[in-house]
């Protein structure tokens, strides 16, 4: 026997007394045969949607936000990647290095 195999049998022992057994009555299992028997197929229901119109407020915000888009990508295009790089490397120069100790007091 492994340690992985399952073991079948009783279920769990409570405290207080003897397990209770909980079985449908064949009279409710009949009922429910005769109901589902019984029952028509579910009719669609039509859904209706709601179109919600910007407000002018929004559509001005995402005009904005197009615009600055647009004027964001004009300048990444008007640079080459050489002057990227240069730009780059400027901006390293002029950063204090994480590593250095700053010199604190007197000498």
């Amino acid at each position: 026997m492994s340690a992985y195999e399952v073991k079948g049998g009783k279920g769990l022992k409570l405290k207080g007394g003897t397990p209770i057994n909980k079985k449908k009555s064949k009279k409710f299992t009949s009922e429910i045969k005769e109901v589902a028997a019984d029952s028509n197929p579910p009719v669609p229901e039509t859904k209706t949607y709601v179109v919600r119109q910007k407000t002018d407020a929004e559509i001005k915000f995402q005009e904005a936000l197009k615009k600055r888009q647009k004027d964001k990508i004009s300048q990444v295009a008007q640079k080459s990647h050489k002057e990227r790089v240069a730009d780059f490397n400027r901006k390293l120069e002029d950063l204090s290095e994480h590593y250095d100790i700053p010199k604190v007091g007197p000498g």
